[in-house]
């Protein structure tokens, strides 16, 4: 299960349109194997919406290439425009840094923007 499947299915459920339940949702999901950590659109380590916690020095990952500029050896910084929903990370270094890794968290924080203005974060806590 991906998690536009795991947020759509919380979409007719107003009790299970709120934070906590999407981060307990999405920590089974993770843990029975149908949802990969990377297409979290909660952080299960802040407990926030993933776009709110991306730039925390916990999110990079040199192994992974999560943040990470291979070329730079240098942590990717980010920028995430809650109003136009769009976020980049790019190496403060070369400009570059792009990897599948960042792609798909760049992807889930938007997802991640998206799924906080459909209100599932107006119950949080």
């Amino acid at each position: 299960m991906n998690t536009t499947a795991l947020a759509s299915t919380t979409r007719l459920n107003p009790v299970s349109r709120t934070l906590p339940v999407l981060l307990a949702k999405e920590d089974d999901a993770e843990d029975i194997g149908r949802l990969s950590p990377d297409d979290r659109l909660t952080c299960h380590v802040h407990g926030r919406w993933i776009h709110q916690c991306v730039a925390s020095p916990l999110h990079v990952n040199p192994i992974t290439r999560h943040r990470w500029c291979r070329s730079c050896a240098t942590a990717l910084t980010v920028s995430v425009d809650e109003l136009s929903g769009d976020v980049t990370m790019p190496c403060p270094r070369c400009g570059h840094g792009e990897s599948a890794a960042s792609a798909r968290l760049i992807a889930a924080c938007r997802a991640s923007l998206a799924a906080a203005r459909r209100g599932f974060g107006a119950r949080a806590a």
